[in-house]
């Protein structure tokens, strides 16, 4: 098993503005049963699940992260439904409704083939849900220094979607926290950011992104957010 080796989840964790608005697209899609893959530190499960489904799982390689989901979910702090699975999505023959990879795919190198194992244990109608960094321009000393092979744009992402699924949408989000990624590209190039930082975009940028968003029709932003479906 693989062991986690950044700190960027502990400051992420306290972006609830972020999550909450990216759940809000996510959650009509989840299905009874849901495989989280890269659940991490479990900061986006309790977001998303609302402990209605009846299984849910949380797929981390790293064994100390799973630990941290598991006494999260002792004490309540994720719902009970909530079970992890300390591995890889490719050792598991259980079929879900509903598939999610939240800033995790662009940490695999073989991205279409991880998908491509995905779609096989989805069940038909099921859903594939993933959301990515976008841009390769915006790609950073932050991007390089968490693992990530790549960033995405609209149409690299829908190129590595298995063609038995239809793409439901593919949403760029964040549009104000695109020059706040821009600006650390250019001028910051800081391999982390600051806690202050991260609740300063969480509090005050992303409110302005869920407006301008819309108002931009979901065509600008530093994330992609796509929702396929298995025919």
């Amino acid at each position: 098993m693989s062991q986690y080796i950044g700190s960027e989840l502990e400051i992420f964790e306290h972006a609830k503005h972020w999550k909450n608005y990216y759940a809000s697209f996510i959650k009509p899609s989840l299905g009874r049963s849901v495989a989280e893959v890269g659940a991490g530190l479990g900061g986006t499960t309790p977001v998303l699940c609302d402990g209605s489904q009846q299984h849910w799982i949380c797929i981390e390689p790293d064994p100390d992260l799973v630990k941290k989901i598991e006494q999260k979910i002792a004490d309540g702090n994720i719902p009970s439904v909530c079970k992890t699975f300390n591995g890889y999505l490719t050792s598991l023959t259980t079929k879900f409704d509903s598939i999610i990879y939240i800033d995790v795919i662009e940490h695999i190198e073989n991205d279409k083939a991880e998908l491509e194992v995905a779609v096989g244990l989805l069940n038909t109608g099921g859903h594939l849900i993933i959301l990515v960094p976008a841009h390769q321009k915006l790609f950073s000393e932050f991007d390089k220094m968490i693992g990530h092979f790549r960033r995405y744009n609209r149409n690299s992402l829908k190129s590595i979607i298995p063609q038995t699924m239809e793409i439901e949408k593919a949403y760029y989000l964040d549009s104000a926290g695109y020059f706040a990624s821009l600006i650390n590209k250019l001028f910051l190039r800081q391999g982390l950011p600051t806690l202050k930082q991260v609740i300063f975009w969480d509090r005050f940028l992303v409110p302005v992104s869920r407006i301008t968003d819309r108002l931009l029709g979901f065509n600008f932003g530093k994330s992609v957010l796509l929702i396929a479906r298995k025919k």
